[in-house]
Order: C-alpha cells, then structure tokens, then sequence
C-alpha cells in the first residue's frame, strides 16, 4: 500500500493545482506567486533532470538511484528533490528507510497549462 507523506509546508493545491495561464486576463497575486515557486522549483538543471526521470519512470524512484544520473551527493539530491516536494511537483513515498519519489498526478500537463494561449473574444 502506497503510503503519501504529507508535506506541511505548502498547500495541497500548491502551486500545480492552480496553473493559471500567464496569458489569462486579470493574473492575481496569488496565481502569480503560485506560478513564481513553480518556477522557481524548475529553475535549476538538476531538478528539471530530476522531473525527467520521474516523467520516464514507470514506477516511484528511490532516492539513492538520482546520485549516479545526477552526479551529485545524496545530501544534495535530497535538497533538490524537497524543493520540488515543497513546490507540489513530485510526491514522496516512505518505504523503510528509504524514500521514493514520482510526479504528482498530471504535474506535466498542468504545467503545460501554464503557458496555454487563452483566446479572447
């Protein structure tokens, strides 16, 4: 049984739910920071070849297999990857000792929503 770990310091939603389109009229300010930690979160390489591997993954993906495609050390894989946690991209399974991670349900088409062309008229 999968068993989610909750992450207290963002709102479930947060930012992948929301994904208003930047060409929307009338952008809050919420959907407008809402858009600026999604980028935020992408804005490095390491994680955007971290969502890489999830988006190519048939299954949840172990920390400890991220060190060796990335070449970086466990500490900072677990820094890139509580970013993306933070942000809404991924989710985190506890398994033992051992955390593994995979894409929210539809992180990539909702991220393509944010540069959807809206159509006026």
């Amino acid at each position: 049984m999968k068993t989610l770990i909750a992450n207290p310091r963002s709102a479930p939603d947060l930012p992948i739910g929301c994904c208003t389109p930047i060409a929307g009229p009338n952008l809050s300010d919420r959907e407008a920071r809402d858009a600026a930690t999604l980028f935020k979160a992408l804005a490095d390489p390491h994680r955007v070849r971290i969502v890489n591997v999830l988006a190519n993954a048939d299954e949840p993906v172990c920390v400890c297999d991220f060190q060796t495609p990335l070449r970086l050390a466990q500490g900072t894989v677990s820094f890139h990857l509580r970013k993306l946690l933070d942000a809404g991209v991924i989710e985190r399974e506890q398994r033992g000792t051992w955390a593994y991670y995979s894409l929210r349900p539809y992180a990539l088409s909702r991220l393509g929503e944010v540069f959807r062309p809206v159509h006026q008229g």
